[in-house]
């Protein structure tokens, strides 16, 4: 059993910069804003699944290398961080597809203080990985739906969720305003 990814301080960090932030769906002991250097958010791996189907895929997101995300730490006590990991695991790679790497990184909270954290970032040599251009994006966004529902709606929740937290994302906000425009 490899150890638990825990910060010096002994709880488990999880970076959230999508759906995470709004529904993280574990135990957590609270959660700030933070900010991971070396990777961006990106509408880059397609949705078979949770935001789209087999025959036509909705867009979910990833940490893409390049830049820096602005996003929420949940802080998780020590005991409940290997069930945590269980559930994290599981609901990122659905049914063992290894879309996403579990890192350990580190994020800057907002208090500035620096801890080691687990984030999700996504597997480039992955058949889901995907780089469409703006247009491209918001029209697959605009007619995905999915089990968890349209995908439009993980857009704009994530944009919310991060605008109710004072962490602007402009292309996440571009993107928002190219959906509403664009017909499902």
């Amino acid at each position: 059993m490899s150890p638990l990814p825990l910060d010096a301080d002994g709880h488990l960090y999880v970076f959230a910069y999508g759906s995470l932030i709004w529904r993280p769906g574990f135990p957590n002991l609270g959660h700030e804003p933070a900010t991971l250097r070396g990777f961006h958010r990106r509408f880059c791996l397609w949705s078979r699944h949770y935001r789209g189907t087999p025959e036509a895929p909705g867009l979910v997101l990833g940490l893409d290398r390049g830049g820096s995300c602005r996003g929420v730490a949940f802080r998780v006590a020590a005991a409940d961080a290997p069930e945590v990991l269980d559930y994290l695991e599981a609901r990122e790679n659905l049914n063992g597809d290894k879309v996403y790497h579990r890192r350990v990184m580190k994020l800057r909270l907002a208090a500035g203080r620096i801890v080691a954290g687990i984030a999700y970032v996504a597997d480039r040599a992955h058949p889901a990985y995907c780089r469409p251009c703006e247009q491209s994006t918001a029209a697959t966004i605009a007619r995905g739906r999915g089990q968890a529902g349209p995908n439009r709606e993980y857009l704009v929740n994530t944009a919310s969720q991060l605008a109710s937290l004072g962490l602007r994302d402009p292309k996440l906000e571009r993107l928002v305003r190219l959906v509403m425009a664009t017909p499902g």
